[in-house]
């Protein structure tokens, strides 16, 4: 689509602008529960600018127009904005506010300043209702300027939910309910207000299809200790579902409805809910006499620690991925060399593989196939514009994962098409030692993630070397890919005083890039278990559960220590040994091969 369209309907909003008497407006790339991933019809961003990266925040004034975006999108929305009356303005810090910043700076006591409450959060309207205050400015909440513009606006989605049988959830939706009432009343609250989706999935033990590779409905819920309100659009639900809800408490009600229901709250009563995934708009209309408690979820921190029969599932969901991938690998090495194989074809390869395993209902988030350059890119994903032809000699990375109804997978490999240089190797490898050092720790219980994270990077710390995003995300079992509050980085993501307990699902992606040249990661899914007791107390340790070859070829061995060679050998072994009878006579050789074990000699090289 020309940047015509674009100009012309940058020009309808200004001109909406002007009649309501507003200054500027702001269009977060959210939707009313403030996740990851968005429906179409809240991919408000993407209509007016023609940007479709995922995340990203617009602010119109009347003699400008910008966009805010990280680095993972640079090249991308350069390309896409380009003659649509939209600039580009450079993220310096992922996930930060710095456009309420440059607003404050660049706005005029007296103005108005509009967002549409029900896209940003409670965090983010405080921070923007403080900058505009000191400015002299009035801020609107209600500025929903774009769906009178937005004609052909898609429907809010309508896909059937489904019941999740206890086969897959380990626990029953009663026992769940149970667990989570006991909390309320420790914490004292009278109801808890769930915000984000996948924390009504799982405590329901339901899943939808309303959002691109999550099982999500879109919904709220609001837990009593004696009721459960779900609001959620009937047509959603089967009737032998209602059915069950009916009998254990569990009450429907029309998914616009929160707001009002919210409002009506009786007096006196506690009411606990998470400023990260409660919008601006559910809070403003919350009854003035409750009082509100701020915390995350109580159903956030239960779904982090998996159950047996969830940890179970997954083990298994990773022999059918570890077997997709082997083949995918082996296709790859064979086709690159005969036929023409793109970033985009490969894209579809893995994941039409992936899809055609037993159990697999899609991809848990748009693939990444990366070439080269485009490798440098953490969150590059291709498309028409930007797909480029694999060839012999260079680097190919692939970060890809399935939603399986046993759990839900995430892993990066990096391969080499031909032979790599000594640079490349360097290169990989101080990245790899960071993957497998991690992936070794041992640590006290009440551990943070953020205090695991030199172990990942040390080794490219100690040659001046580093990467620029987290090293490790909470994994959901059948919902989200990234799932709070655990993680392993910085705090950019997940929450800084949650302690890694056994059972918690991380991932272990260290990484390295060269701008403009190749890009190297190595991703694992860790589950933390038990480690055992001293007289200075509990330990703990992971266990890596992703099985799929480390391209040897990749690998300068010099750079490993004993136990990290020890390590990468012994999982060599047991990726071998747990698919090979699940491979085809032919699969099963060349796995051999890529799995051989490493030894060390004089001069350096392997035998």
């Amino acid at each position: 689509m020309s940047g015509g369209i674009y100009r012309k309907r940058l020009a309808e909003v200004r001109a909406l602008m002007k009649r309501r008497k507003t200054d500027a407006i702001i269009i977060p790339s959210s939707d009313p529960h403030l996740g990851e991933y968005v429906p179409d019809h809240w991919r408000v961003i993407r209509w007016l600018t023609g940007f479709t990266g995922s995340a990203g925040t617009v602010v119109i004034t009347r003699t400008f127009a910008g966009l805010w975006t990280d680095s993972r999108y640079f090249i991308q929305a350069e390309e896409q904005l380009a003659g649509t009356g939209y600039e580009l303005v450079r993220l310096r810090i992922p996930h930060t506010p710095e456009h309420i910043d440059w607003l404050k700076e660049k706005s005029h006591r007296g103005w108005k300043v509009g967002v549409d409450g029900r896209l940003i959060s409670m965090g983010q309207m405080r921070l923007l209702a403080a900058a505009m205050k000191d400015a002299g400015v009035r801020l609107d909440l209600k500025a929903d300027l774009i769906t009178p513009l937005w004609r052909e606006r898609p429907a809010l989605p309508s896909s059937e939910a489904f019941e999740l049988d206890v086969e897959y959830a380990g626990v029953t939706r009663r026992q769940k309910l149970a667990r989570v009432r006991e909390v309320m009343a420790r914490m004292d609250v009278d109801y808890q207000l769930l915000t984000a989706s996948d924390d009504v999935m799982w405590l329901l033990n339901i899943r939808g299809d309303d959002v691109r590779y999550c099982p999500l409905m879109l919904s709220f819920a609001l837990v009593g200790h004696d009721q459960v309100i779900l609001f959620a659009d009937e047509d959603k639900l089967p009737g032998s579902l209602k059915s069950s809800f009916d009998r254990e408490g569990i009450v429907l009600l029309p998914y616009d409805t929160v707001t009002s229901l919210l409002g009506h709250l009786e007096e006196g009563s506690v009411l606990l809910l998470a400023p990260g995934t409660t919008s601006a708009a559910l809070y403003r209309s919350i009854a003035v006499k409750v009082t509100v408690v701020e915390d995350l979820s109580i159903p956030t921190r239960m779904k982090a620690v998996k159950n047996e029969t969830e940890l179970k599932n997954l083990r298994e969901v990773m022999v059918s991925d570890g077997v997709v991938l082997t083949r995918f690998f082996h296709w790859l090495e064979k086709a690159v060399a005969k036929e023409t194989v793109t970033e985009l074809s490969a894209a579809a390869t893995i994941d039409s593989m992936r899809t055609e395993q037993e159990g697999c209902v899609g991809p848990s988030f748009n693939t990444i196939a990366a070439f080269n350059a485009h490798a440098a890119l953490p969150h590059y994903v291709p498309d028409q514009m930007t797909d480029i032809k694999l060839e012999q000699g260079g680097v190919f990375l692939l970060d890809s994962g399935g939603q399986y109804f046993g759990g839900t997978t995430d892993i990066t490999r990096t391969v080499a098409l031909g032979k790599p240089n000594t640079a490349m190797k360097r290169d990989f490898t101080l990245a790899l030692k960071g993957t497998i050092d991690l992936a070794m720790a041992r640590f006290p219980q009440g551990t943070k993630g953020y205090q695991l994270d030199i172990l990942a990077r040390k080794p490219l710390w100690d040659n001046r070397l580093n990467y620029g995003h987290g090293t490790g995300h909470g994994v959901g079992s059948f919902l989200n890919v990234h799932e709070g509050p655990q993680s392993i980085g910085s705090g950019a993501t997940g929450d800084m005083k949650t302690s890694i307990e056994p059972g918690m699902i991380l991932s272990d992606e260290p990484a390295f890039y060269r701008q403009g040249q190749y890009g190297f990661r190595t991703e694992n899914l860790l589950v933390c278990r038990n480690d055992g007791e001293t007289e200075y107390g509990s330990f703990l340790s992971f266990e890596t559960v992703t099985l799929c070859y480390i391209d040897q070829a990749l690998i300068d061995l010099p750079l490993l220590d004993d136990k990290e060679l020890e390590w990468l050998n012994d999982y060599h072994e047991r990726v071998y040994r747990t698919l090979q009878d699940s491979l085809e006579p032919n699969l099963k050789k060349w796995l051999r091969e890529k799995t051989r074990r490493l030894v060390r000699i004089d001069n350096g090289k392997t035998s």
